[in-house]
């Protein structure tokens, strides 16, 4: 495989696990929009299961040599932050509802 070959997949694979990432950013955007409503576990259950498939894809992505081991962390550290910041907003929106 060129160079260029090599390098074209690699875009392509990192602009599809950002554009997966992008997916969990909408629904970690649609959770902190509603954050008074009551939390909801199976929300909960379905954003940890799509972080763990992106963490798997993200994992594959590297063992292929696609996508660096820092590019996949920045992505994953990314969403973490964002989920960390979800967390937050609603345990100060549960101790203001009382």
């Amino acid at each position: 495989m060129s160079i260029e070959t090599l390098s074209e997949q690699s875009e392509k694979a990192y602009a599809l696990l950002k554009e997966d990432a992008n997916k969990i950013v909408k629904l970690i955007e649609v959770q902190m929009t509603n954050l008074t409503m009551p939390q909801c576990p199976l929300y909960e259950e379905v954003l940890d299961t799509q972080m763990f498939g992106l963490s798997r894809e993200i994992d594959f992505a590297i063992r292929l040599k696609l996508v660096s081991e820092d590019d996949g962390k920045l992505i994953l550290n990314e969403l973490e932050r964002r989920l960390s910041a979800l967390h937050d907003a609603t345990m100060r929106a549960k101790e203001a509802n009382g």
